[in-house]
């Protein structure tokens, strides 16, 4: 059992995966929350026994054993991905000033609390973070205890009201910011700029059901960037045949922790650290087997032309 207690609100989104859930709960368990928010979507109508599977998930938070004010937004029927977590966030939002938030396949490490705790402190009253991060994408370490970022990652994250009250599901305002060339403030890099707008382009024109590009949109649209550890302090602990979203292989799959160090030691500037984005972006590439930027730009045309006789 962890000597250390959380102070922040925990934030815990479920579905119908009852082997990961009950081990992120044993972990937040260690930590004792005073306050517990838990979101579940529904089942699906087409798939046989998940009712069942959703149920066994949801009876896990009777496990509670600690003083916890415990508070449940439970979804009879399915939502999808992209709704049921972002009106379960506005839910939370509309109750407490910030959180943690954690899925059912993102296990964190004990030191993760501690850190979202402190710089949920630290930087409550600075816009321009929007979220800190339990991901180190980069997977190399930096001299500081953390460091500041131009990418967003939510396998274990935390944020504040006063930054989610500016997310945008739908980023209807896509064209506009799109136009303004906004993404230039944090990529130069042809392929880069190439990847995020064709990304937003597809959750523009409604082919991907998910709400974190609509929250890494937001975050951009409104000049924010985010902070990352030295060390992941979460593993995914969910790729497989089982899961909705990570079911295929990645370098970032059941990546191991480590524990930082308290206190923690602050970066010297207030700025990105650009060399380890850049070597994120040659991860990243490389993990999903990204094709060179011309070829891209081809692969996208043809992909946004069959798509258009798809609609017709």
């Amino acid at each position: 059992m962890s000597t250390y207690k959380c102070k922040t609100p925990i934030v815990l989104i479920i579905f119908n995966r009852e082997d990961t859930t009950r081990k992120v709960f044993e972990r937040i368990k260690e930590v004792e929350p005073e306050e517990l928010f838990i979101i579940s979507d529904g089942p699906r109508e087409n798939k046989v026994g998940e009712n069942e599977l959703v149920q066994a998930t949801r009876d896990i938070i009777k496990d509670v054993s600690w003083k916890c004010n415990v508070h449940t937004n439970f979804s009879e029927k399915n939502l999808g991905c992209m709704i049921r977590v972002s009106t379960g966030l506005d839910w939370v939002f509309s109750q407490t000033e910030q959180a943690i938030i954690l899925e059912d396949d993102c296990y964190p490490n004990i030191s993760f609390f501690r850190y979202c705790d402190e710089l949920l402190e630290q930087y409550k009253d600075n816009p321009e973070i929007m979220m800190i991060s339990g991901n180190n994408n980069s997977l190399t370490e930096c001299e500081d205890s953390f460091y500041f970022t131009n990418y967003f990652h939510i396998w274990g994250w935390a944020t504040w009201k006063r930054a989610w009250e500016k997310n945008e599901t739908m980023i209807k305002s896509w064209p506009e910011f799109k136009k303004s060339q906004g993404l230039k403030n944090y990529f130069s890099n042809p392929s880069e700029l190439y990847y995020w707008s064709h990304t937003f382009d597809i959750k523009y024109n409604n082919f991907v059901n998910s709400w974190a590009i609509g929250w890494v949109y937001s975050c951009y649209k409104n000049g924010g960037i985010s902070i990352a550890p030295k060390y992941n302090l979460i593993s995914n602990i969910g790729f497989g045949e089982n899961a909705t979203h990570t079911s295929g292989n990645s370098i970032y799959a059941n990546v191991e922790t480590k524990e930082l160090d308290f206190p923690l030691q602050y970066p010297k500037s207030f700025s990105v650290n650009s060399q380890l984005d850049e070597i994120e972006r040659k991860i990243r590439n490389k993990d999903s087997k990204r094709l060179p930027f011309p070829l891209q730009v081809i692969a996208g045309k043809i992909k946004w032309f069959i798509r258009g006789l798809r609609k017709k």
